[in-house]
């Protein structure tokens, strides 16, 4: 089964979430990759995760 770049950018994400500036850095890529009908799930994937981990809230100005 072929994965679509949103579930592997997710995936990286979820990886790199222990590190904000390295979180920030795969977030400003993936926003660059994806299509626009994809940016509104990531933007509702990144917001539920920087619920659970309030120090990624700076990342989302990447994606706003």
């Amino acid at each position: 089964m072929q994965t679509s770049m949103l579930d592997y950018t997710k995936e990286i994400l979820k990886k790199v979430s222990f590190d904000a500036q390295l979180f920030a850095k795969e977030l400003a890529k993936a926003v660059k990759l994806l299509q626009p009908e994809e940016l509104d799930e990531l933007k509702r994937f990144t917001q539920a995760l920087c619920q659970s981990k309030p120090e990624l809230e700076a990342s989302l100005i990447y994606i706003e």
